[in-house]
């Protein structure tokens, strides 16, 4: 069984017992539960449910396994031939790490 659930303001394909980084949740802490109820399509086993945007009544249960965890440094390079111009700038994204408890359909 799995479902297509909108975190964050993005689509995440979820099922039972799957650790997920998404992008960085306020105001949550370390082994709290968290529900989503924008569910957008449920799976059970081939019998597909698709919702109009959302199917009412369903939802994802997730609980919060570390709340703040830093990506990999992305480096940003800006040059200017011939004048002499270099910039560079490192960016870390942050993201919490979540793992799907069930999906209640």
């Amino acid at each position: 069984m799995y479902a297509i659930v909108e975190i964050q303001g993005q689509q995440f394909k979820v099922e039972e017992n799957m650790k997920l980084f998404v992008h960085h949740i306020a105001e949550v802490e370390s082994g709290k539960q968290v529900e989503f109820d924008k569910v957008m399509l449920i799976d059970n086993n081939g019998s597909v449910t698709v919702g109009a945007p959302v199917i009412s009544g369903a939802k994802v249960v997730a609980e919060v396994v570390s709340p703040l965890v830093k990506g990999e440094k992305v480096l940003v390079f800006h040059k200017k031939r011939r004048k002499g111009s270099r910039k560079l700038n490192g960016h870390r994204q942050q993201f919490t790490e979540l793992k799907i408890k069930n999906v209640v359909a």
